[in-house]
């Protein structure tokens, strides 16, 4: 029996080249499905909002201004010849007029200090213990413990405290042309850290190890550069 001849297979449809701009499983998907560009910018968004956040507080921060003691304000100044006391007797009235608090303990979270060298008419004057310290009531941000001409700056937190807080917690008028009573034009120098400086020394902002000299008249043959400062201080 004679077999039947076999029908030719119709032929394949040729296909188009696929393009090769990208593996299709490495481009990102949009919309719903792939959820990769929406991840970036939700993550940018949230490093923006720390970042502003860090600014605002840093902005805060910097935003205090030092408080400069007005002297026609403080007072029972004292008016006698140095060497001064303390100041203590007239510390409460005085603490609105330079800005200060009476603290029930040292508050140790900013906490610097700095040398101070007095001199009037050519003879150093002994800063006392006890500047802003009312025994067995309270204690303020700027005190001294002793009478090295050590200045201790111990605050709650971190702001600027001025050289004239200190002198007027003291009863001592400080200004450009001022040291106590004494006053005159071209009278008063003053140095940090053997630097001559200009203006109004009360206006000094107090930072960590200065070595603050101040002269009323005759200034001393040599002016220290520098302070010894103990352990820890």
């Amino acid at each position: 029996m004679a077999k039947k001849p076999r029908t030719p297979a119709p032929p394949r449809p040729v296909q188009a080249p696929r393009r090769r701009d990208a593996p299709a499983a490495s481009r990102p998907k949009l919309g719903g499905g792939g959820g990769l560009p929406w991840a970036w910018i939700a993550g940018g968004l949230a490093v923006l909002a720390v970042a502003g956040v860090l600014i605002g507080v840093f902005a805060f921060r910097g935003s205090e201004k030092p408080f400069f003691v007005d002297f026609s304000q403080v007072p029972n100044l004292q008016t006698g010849p140095p060497p001064w006391n303390n100041g203590v007797a007239h510390l409460q009235d005085r603490l609105k007029a330079v800005n200060l608090d009476p603290l029930a303990a040292e508050a140790l979270a900013f906490h610097i200090h700095q040398h101070l060298d007095l001199y009037v008419n050519g003879k150093h004057v002994t800063l006392p213990a006890g500047i802003g310290i009312y025994p067995g009531a309270f204690i303020t941000q700027v005190h001294t413990h002793d009478t090295r001409g050590v200045i201790h700056v111990e605050s709650a937190q971190q702001k600027p405290y001025t050289l004239g807080q200190l002198f007027g917690q003291w009863g001592v008028k400080l200004s450009s042309t001022c040291v106590g009573s004494y006053c005159g034009p071209g009278k008063v120098h003053w140095w940090v850290n053997g630097k001559a400086q200009q203006g109004d020394p009360s206006h000094l902002v107090l930072e960590a190890h200065q070595e603050i000299a101040i002269a009323y008249g005759t200034p001393p043959k040599t002016i220290p550069p520098s302070f010894e400062f103990e352990p820890g201080e």
